[in-house]
């Protein structure tokens, strides 16, 4: 059996349709058979709600729960897995942030976001202009679809508080030069928050060499299950954000005349969490973090510009994004 065989077989939607070529990755990853596999073991072993018994499998589910968060952050070299909030997907990330992070702003300060960016990291801004007065500005995207910085000081001024991009654009495959985004945030004091969707699937992450103060992605992007996601933030500002959603799960405590929230990561996650989802998306981080990710690369690579070169014999085709190189990533939209 081949390489690429031997890792197809771990896929069973793949396994179940033989000859079918899935293409639609950047939407939604095929689960991976640990996933699966862990998703199931923990519903029919220790389904359970956590952090509310302390008979045996409430426990078992703290645990399984609690080991998902740890993956998470090894996945993503977090400096703590307290650092984790197990979020619905990127899309609740990015809405938290904008909800938490955003309540702190004050009218007249800038957030800034690409011309490149999905929904879930602009109207989620937009609704913050409404709702707080906030100044939201705009990277332009130049014609290959990569960001134009060629003015970020201009875009990037003494009022941006949080500059929000993605890693990698989900149409036209561009990637952002973080480290030209990082830099421009910091020489005037601003965060920097990656929506990570469409960069998780390609591999684990490093959020301390990114450099960046909040990271966003979704399990079902990454060989995990649906339904559930990560946020990724620096514990400092974690500490200082207050909750949006009240619930169980997210307080300290609650008497007639009040309440407090408890210490991050619970605070931002009221309610039931994904939890057989989260266990599941664990699993798939564990997978993920032992391949060997130099072969998947290159053939991931091949397969991109294979792709590219046999769209542009074909008359009136038109592809967006860069040519295959470092700097795109192997989507294609035509």
């Amino acid at each position: 059996m081949s390489e690429a065989s031997a890792l197809r077989a771990k896929f069973p939607l793949l396994v179940a349709n033989p000859g079918l070529h899935y293409l639609d990755s950047a939407a939604t990853a095929q689960i991976h058979r640990s996933a699966l596999d862990a998703v199931v073991a923990h519903e029919t072993g220790a389904r359970a709600n956590v952090l509310r018994g302390s008979y045996r499998l409430a426990e078992a589910a703290d645990r399984a729960y609690e080991a998902a968060r740890q993956s998470a952050a090894r996945f993503l070299n977090a400096a703590s897995a307290d650092e984790i909030v197990f979020t619905g997907g990127t899309t609740a990330a990015l809405n938290l942030v904008a909800r938490s992070f955003g309540s702190l702003l004050e009218p007249g300060d800038r957030v800034v976001i690409s011309q490149a960016e999905h929904h879930s990291n602009f109207v989620p801004w937009q609704m913050l202009r409404e709702r707080r007065g906030i100044d939201l500005a705009l990277i332009p995207v130049l014609a290959d679809g990569t960001l134009d910085l060629a003015h970020l000081a201009q875009v990037i001024d003494g009022r941006t508080r949080l500059v929000a991009v993605t890693q990698c654009s989900n149409v036209t495959g561009a990637r952002t030069d973080v480290a030209a985004i990082v830099a421009a945030a910091r020489k005037v004091g601003a965060k920097v928050l990656l929506d990570g969707a469409q960069a998780v699937q390609h591999g684990p992450q490093d959020v301390q060499a990114l450099g960046v103060d909040f990271y966003a992605f979704s399990g079902h992007k990454c060989f995990g299950p649906g339904g559930v996601g990560v946020l990724w933030g620096r514990a400092e500002l974690l500490a200082k954000m207050p909750p949006f959603l009240g619930g169980g799960g997210m307080i300290g405590a609650v008497t007639a005349e009040g309440y407090t929230w408890a210490e991050p990561p619970r605070r931002f996650e009221a309610g039931t969490p994904p939890i057989a989802q989260a266990v599941g998306l664990g699993a798939a981080l564990v997978w993920m973090m032992g391949l060997d990710w130099a072969p998947v690369h290159a053939r991931e690579a091949a397969l991109c510009e294979a792709l590219i070169d046999g769209l542009r014999r074909i008359p009136d085709v038109r592809l967006l994004g860069p040519a295959p190189s470092s700097v795109r990533a192997p989507i294609v939209s035509l």
